[in-house]
């Protein structure tokens, strides 16, 4: 019983303990789950402002490009109109420049608006009345008109047009009949986006890619005159649907491997804009805040982990302590054998038990004999001494974990046997008391006598009353001539040596 309690208590200690630790734990991920959802939120938060910016940006730039292609291109409409017209070759030169090009538009980064025949060759120059021969017939945007008759507004890719880089909007002029009669052109110079980026703030490793309907590069910024005019359709790590329009992409792109966040606007015009930044400039405010909360939150969980340690161990601490002093609470100090109080619990502990399981319980009461004479010849020291070899004899004879030995005061010991009948009680006490006799102290003789009771309980009865029958049979022990042990037998209390 004592181990059994002993064991439980440990338990409930090492239970706390682990609740401790657990709630502690738990506490530790609750709050790293939130910390990290918050920071996940607001990283998400980073992507989407950077998104928008970056949307408005390119819708800012497809519409200024958009604009301007849309007033050209009418230009060209309107001169391709007029070349059909039959009065138009009858007037003179001057007459037929004002017909053509009155409203075209014009701006210092548009180039002169050329009419070129069915055979390629230039007949009319907005620039001037008298141009010189020039033929055209073996440019790409020239047989395209020739050979696709409704292809309408074409951008041919970026080249060297009369010694400047630019881009060539072209389209076709086409009879009454849909016959083929020729091809009216215009470009836009590089300057005009060279002018149109400068007028942006951008940061470092911001990109802005202006492409053809079909992928082909026709500017960039940074400018790389090696990018410009590339067909990302020929690039197989990088597909249409990377992009969709007015989507957005997080990756490598096409150009670079540098991971940024892409966004494409493109609005019914034959060019769309995409706009990138890297995903270092995205993210650049949102991790230092995440490596300063992340920081702060492991300092928060060493703390946690630290201070819930040191409780456990000072629980474990309060568990060895708690557990000495029920030691020295209930040990007597002399012999190492529980006292009278421990004792007392014991026996009331294991008299219910035996009663709800109507098994036996057996006492032993031991006396010293003649042990006032012995401690007055020989001192108070001889006679402790004498006191610790008896208990060592008790200890060693009765090795069960449920049974129980104890000082109750003096030099009287008890030993609770639960289970034991009269015989086995009998057995034991014998054997206490041979073991005894044979011990030997400084050449004197040490003997016992030693009463035994053992009864099964029964309603009405208290364990009072083993101990009195015991203690009688102590008695009888000591009248019939001491060094014996004798059994006090139930109900008539009749005692059998």
């Amino acid at each position: 019983m004592p181990h059994e309690r002993r064991q439980q208590a440990r338990r409930r200690w090492r239970l706390s303990t682990k609740l401790l630790i657990a709630s502690s734990v738990a506490t530790v991920i609750g709050f790293s789950a939130v910390c990290t959802s918050v920071m996940l939120d607001m990283r998400r938060g980073e992507e989407e402002l950077a998104r928008q910016m970056l949307e408005n940006l390119g819708a800012g730039i497809d519409a200024d490009i958009s604009r301007n292609i849309e007033l050209f291109d009418l230009s060209l409409r309107a001169v391709a109109g007029a070349m059909v017209m039959p009065e138009i070759k009858q007037v003179s030169k001057e007459i037929r420049h004002l017909i053509l090009f009155d409203h075209a538009a014009t701006a210092k980064h548009f180039g002169a608006i050329q009419v070129f025949d069915s055979t390629g060759q230039l007949v009319v120059d907005a620039s001037t009345l008298d141009p010189l021969p020039e033929n055209r017939s073996d440019e790409e945007y020239f047989s395209i008109h020739r050979d696709q008759p409704y292809t309408g507004l074409y951008i041919s890719k970026p080249m060297l047009h009369r010694s400047a880089y630019a881009i060539v909007l072209s389209r076709r002029i086409s009879g009454e009949d849909g016959s083929f009669l020729g091809v009216v052109t215009g470009s836009i110079r590089f300057s005009y986006f060279h002018e149109l980026f400068g007028r942006l703030t951008l940061a470092p490793g911001d990109t802005i890619t202006v492409l053809r309907r079909d992928r082909t590069i026709i500017m960039r910024t940074p400018f790389d005159l090696d990018v410009i005019g590339t067909n990302l359709a020929e690039r197989r790590n990088w597909t249409a649907d990377n992009l969709k329009n007015n989507g957005s992409y997080s990756g490598a792109g096409p150009i670079d491997q540098t991971p940024r966040l892409y966004v494409r606007r493109s609005g019914n015009g034959p060019l769309f804009t995409v706009v990138g930044r890297p995903l270092e400039g995205v993210f650049s405010l949102w991790r230092k805040e995440a490596i300063r909360i992340g920081a702060i939150m492991a300092a928060l969980i060493l703390f946690v982990l630290g201070t819930t340690l040191f409780l456990a161990r000072e629980i474990g601490r309060r568990a060895e302590a708690e557990e000495k002093l029920e030691e020295l609470a209930t040990t007597d100090a002399l012999t190492g054998l529980r006292n009278r109080r421990k004792f007392d619990a014991e026996i009331d502990a294991e008299w219910r038990r035996a009663g709800r399981h109507a098994t036996p319980l057996a006492l032993l009461i031991i006396d010293a004999d003649h042990f006032k004479a012995f401690n007055d010849t020989y001192g108070h020291q001889a006679g402790d001494q004498v006191l610790v070899g008896i208990a060592i004899c008790i200890s060693d004879s009765v090795r069960r974990a449920g049974d129980c030995t104890a000082r109750l005061g003096g030099e009287e010991f008890a030993v609770l046997l639960p289970g034991h009948t009269t015989v086995e009680a009998f057995t034991v006490a014998e054997t206490i008391r041979r073991k005894i006799e044979q011990w030997r102290d400084q050449e004197t003789i040490t003997t016992v006598s030693i009463g035994i009771a053992s009864l099964t309980p029964l309603p009405g009865q208290n364990w009072t009353d083993l101990v009195e029958a015991a203690d009688r049979a102590l008695y009888a022990a000591k009248a019939n001539g001491r060094n014996q042990s004798v059994v006090a037998s139930l109900p008539g209390l009749s005692l059998v040596a």
